[in-house]
């Protein structure tokens, strides 16, 4: 049976990021073990957080490069919040941080005037059809809780988006990578569907898109 590593770079929801994917039939390892990580069939990278802590901790643990080799690999790869974030170029989050640059583009704090962090229940309208998506109707509400948000170089990659104080991706699809700003942990039914095809995309169930 296949087996999804969840990289343990001292984020606080690891657990939860588990359980969901063994709820939903699959084995999952909280590991920063190197050799464990790029072994496995699949791989998430959840967070909550800044980017400079989460950079940092990846760095410590000598993460950073196996994460860019598990995605280069072709491996079906999931990141999570600041999983998502970490993704991108540069964060803005206190500072201006280099991060992983898997993605291009930078992460931005919300303008003044809303309340932030953007916290709560929220639509994610798909902008494209992906295998991610299976089972979930347009518009499904998902939880999130979080002050930055992505601006990728390329709009291609932009699966789903929702509207707060302007239209921004949170979701983000490009080969074995896909990625949430939203907590699917915390989304009840619906985040667990897509914990179930990221599950299905590790198998080979459900075919991945370019």
């Amino acid at each position: 049976m296949a087996t999804i590593a969840v990289v343990d770079y001292g984020a606080g929801n690891l657990k939860s990021v588990q359980h969901a994917v063994e709820h939903v039939g699959l084995p999952a390892v909280v590991t920063d073990d190197a050799q464990t990580i790029l072994a496995a069939d699949g791989v998430i990278l959840p967070g909550v957080g800044a980017a400079a802590d989460t950079m940092s901790n990846l760095q410590k643990r000598d993460l950073v490069g196996v994460v860019k080799d598990v995605i280069a690999r072709g491996t079906p790869f999931l990141g999570v919040c600041m999983g998502l974030q970490a993704l991108f170029s540069v964060s803005e989050e206190g500072g201006e941080h280099r991060c992983l640059d898997v993605l291009q583009g930078r992460v931005t704090r919300f303008e003044r005037g809303l309340s932030i962090p953007h916290m709560g229940w929220n639509q994610v309208r798909q902008r494209r059809a992906h295998p991610f998506f299976d089972g979930v109707p347009d518009g499904a509400n998902f939880y999130f809780v979080h002050s930055y948000y992505v601006d990728p170089v390329d709009a291609a990659c932009v699966a789903g988006s929702t509207d707060y104080g302007l239209s921004f991706a949170i979701v983000v699809c490009r080969g074995n990578v896909v990625a949430t700003q939203f907590h699917p942990e915390k989304s009840a039914t619906h985040g667990l569907q897509l914990y179930r095809n990221f599950g299905r995309i590790v198998t080979g169930d459900l075919p991945t898109a370019a």
